[in-house]
């Protein structure tokens, strides 16, 4: 009887967990397993934020995927994926082609920047670990040169974050942390440093508990975070960007560092490769298939999942995408013991957890409200549990974090 083979795109958290499931579950004379990745490394998309600032080394935020996969039972592939050819059964790579009978689609998702003008050429991005280290040494080359130019001197040392979403304000959080110590390195007063939050949503964190937005907003404004809620980036240019309340004419504020946090959407192959989207994002079928297409599954930043009680997307969080790996990993086992009843998705939200720096954090954990040492407590047992869920004890105690007060 001739083996299926798997291919599985993407060692992000939804991908990595398909993989090591599924190498559990099925025997080698049962399936070929492939996972394909452009690096070799999986880095936690959680922590960014922290590199972002310079808070946290790049090289803390990622581990070598052969660290957590079965060499014997998976075979990696580094490469781009450039497109599928659904028809064929195909995943089109920079290096050339491999073939599937069932593919798992875990890309994860890219910077969405809604059309502004100018925000991509002008805006840093906090999306993989280059991009991370681009920010952080682009932020300290500013000090650095602060007291060596006079020309544009005040500009360098204002940062603009665009968003007020998670990813924003984590990135906030961190970064006012660090403002104070780089201060102190480059000799560079900290009233000349202006830290903006532009967002165009009416409030901070939208859809969160408003007591705990109240209090990430006064500990941020307290350690000088300027707040523009209700204010539209309208363009991004080389001297920083172009803001708008509502109809009222642009006003622009110049900036050394225009970081643009506000928007993530699936991945271009999915739009490349014809399957049916929004945004780039599947509406994926209760045991998470893509509409049409009975042997490919979409999982994490490129899955859509309504949840019904609010008639709303999931936002996309690695919580959720490591539970539809867990199930992918089920479905797939059994398809490949010739089972035709799977399992169906449903999200099991166990809480959420902002950080506002390295001991600081707001949030929302089995109904209970938290906020301050006791949230920051939560987020790093949460970012452990993640770690070893994937990687096991040796993951976590080479990566975890335990600073906890």
């Amino acid at each position: 009887m001739r083996k299926s083979k798997i291919v599985v795109l993407g060692a992000g958290y939804g991908g990595l967990m398909v993989v090591t499931r599924l190498q559990k579950l099925v025997g080698v004379n049962e399936a070929e397993i492939v996972l394909v990745n452009k690096n070799d490394y999986h880095y936690e998309t959680t922590w960014l934020h922290e590199a972002s600032a310079g808070t946290l080394h790049h090289d803390r935020v990622r581990y070598d995927v052969s660290n957590v996969i079965d060499r014997n039972k998976v075979e990696f592939i580094e490469a781009t994926v450039e497109d599928i050819n659904t028809e064929d059964k195909k995943v089109v790579l920079n290096t050339g082609e491999v073939e599937y009978d069932y593919l798992v689609f875990a890309l994860g998702g890219e910077s969405e920047t809604f059309g502004i003008k100018g925000l991509k050429d002008h805006a840093f991005t906090i999306t993989n670990v280059n991009n991370a280290r681009q920010i952080r040494e682009h932020i300290e080359y500013q000090f650095a040169t602060y007291n060596t130019e006079e020309e544009k001197k005040d500009e360098r040392l204002t940062i603009v974050v665009g968003g007020a979403g998670f990813t924003g304000i984590e990135f906030l959080g961190e970064l006012t942390n660090r403002v104070p110590e780089l201060c102190r390195d480059y000799d560079v007063d900290f009233q000349k440093v202006r830290i903006i939050c532009v967002e165009a949503a009416p409030m901070v964190l939208p859809g969160f508990d408003e007591e705990l937005v109240k209090y990430a907003v006064a500990k941020l404004e307290k350690k000088g975070v300027e707040f523009r809620i209700g204010t539209a980036i309208k363009e991004a240019t080389p001297e920083g960007i172009m803001v708008a309340k509502g109809e009222d004419e642009p006003e622009e504020i110049k900036a050394g560092t225009v970081v643009w946090a506000a928007g993530v959407r699936g991945s271009h192959v999915i739009e490349k490769a014809g399957i049916e989207n929004m945004r780039a994002r599947v509406k994926v079928q209760p045991d998470l298939r893509a509409p049409g297409h009975d042997n490919i599954f979409v999982i994490g930043d490129s899955s859509l999942i309504i949840n019904e009680e609010i008639n709303r997307p999931y936002p996309p969080t690695a919580q959720i995408a490591m539970q539809q790996g867990e199930v992918v990993a089920r479905n797939l086992s059994a398809l490949v013991h010739g089972k035709e009843e799977l399992e169906t998705f449903t999200p099991d939200i166990k809480g959420t957890v902002c950080s506002l720096g390295e001991d600081d954090a707001i949030g929302v954990v089995y109904g209970k409200k938290l906020m301050g040492t006791k949230a920051s407590f939560m987020k790093k047992v949460i970012d452990n549990r993640a770690l070893f869920m994937i990687g096991g004890v040796s993951t976590v105690l080479k990566k975890g974090k335990f600073k906890f007060f």
